[in-house]
């Protein structure tokens, strides 16, 4: 049984010591709630959302190449960091290596085992010229690694050798994208806490280029009819092989506006007109989710329980109507003193 340990209030934090100068200033300088969740809006950034996607897919498959299959494609995201995306640990034979996004000195960074560590800088660029660099320098690392070109998930691929369509790069909104999923990891992982039965981790899905954490009935799901575009049917029909409650958050392609979404699968009778919070949530019978936008989280009184509330209420309306057993699965955890 997890064991959660409780943080102190500030009136604790008082009572131990006062705040030093440097650590008022830096209180100070906290952003406010508005700040933390940033402004996104699509139509800005769309050029370098398409470019990112590409990019973030060529560092995606670097990964999907070495590292053994996990179920649900548990072994292909991305993570997030204090500076951006991460890959997390990759084997080569006995070596190991890692590639992160630095969305604030805005590199990509090579690293490995032994020492090593390349810097790729990130500017406007072509998928193209990106995808030789990268595997230029791998190549230069003594790593020789190949993936398929071809991107998934997206209609009308262009092979990333090939694509010089795509060169964007908006350093400001790169930043603006991260820090969003920043904040939205941090609340998923709240709620992730909350659930003993099989969960997944928060992890960024390069594929879709969405943030998402799922939990499972533990039951054997229908079969999935695939049909993804650019997409193995058995990747999908994988994926989906179980009772799923998905949750997540993407920028809004497709939408017109970034957004969190969550959805059942197989999606059980009356979820469609099922009771959820708070009032700006809807079901899009379009995309066949419930969806919260992005904008009324960050303009909330509290953005963090505004996206607890949808996470919570969605899940809590899929469980009861998909019979999932919800008392069994629900997290028991102790508050223990420092």
């Amino acid at each position: 049984m997890a064991v959660v340990f409780c943080r102190r209030t500030t009136e604790e934090l008082l009572i131990t010591r006062p705040f030093s100068t440097r650590e008022e200033t830096m209180m100070s300088n906290q952003p406010t709630p508005i700040d933390s969740w940033p402004s996104l809006p699509l139509e800005a950034w769309q050029d370098t959302y398409t470019t990112l996607h590409m990019w973030t897919q060529i560092i995606g498959k670097i990964r999907l190449a070495q590292t053994p299959w996990i179920n649900h494609s548990w072994h292909i995201p991305l993570y997030l960091t204090v500076r951006g995306l991460t890959t997390s640990t990759i084997p080569y034979g006995s070596r190991i290596f890692q590639i992160d996004f630095d969305f604030i000195d805005h590199e990509l960074l090579i690293q490995t085992s032994e020492g090593a560590r390349r810097a790729i800088a990130l500017y406007p660029r072509s998928v193209a010229d990106f995808y030789q660099n990268v595997m230029a320098t791998l190549r230069a690392l003594d790593l020789h690694i190949t993936i398929n070109t071809k991107p998934n998930e997206v209609p009308d691929p262009i092979r990333f050798e090939q694509d010089e369509t795509h060169a964007a790069y908006d350093a400001d909104y790169a930043n603006r994208f991260w820090r969003v999923l920043l904040q939205s990891d941090r609340v998923f992982r709240e709620f992730r806490s909350h659930f003993c039965g099989k969960v997944s981790p928060v992890h960024f899905f390069w594929g879709s280029f969405d943030l998402a954490v799922t939990r499972f009935s533990g039951r054997s799901a229908p079969e999935h009819p695939g049909g993804v575009p650019n997409l193995p049917d058995v990747v999908a029909k994988e994926a989906y092989s179980q009772e799923v409650s998905s949750a997540g958050f993407w920028p809004g392609a497709g939408l017109s506006y970034p957004a969190f979404y969550s959805y059942a699968y197989p999606e059980p009778d009356g979820l469609k007109q099922a009771a959820i919070r708070p009032d700006a949530a809807f079901y899009s019978k379009e995309l066949g989710e419930f969806i919260l936008p992005y904008d009324a989280v960050r303009e909330a009184e509290s953005p963090d329980q505004m996206l607890l509330e949808f996470l919570q209420s969605t899940y809590e309306a899929a469980a009861h109507l998909g019979n999932w057993n919800q008392e069994e699965l629900k997290q028991l955890t102790f508050k223990m003193n420092p």
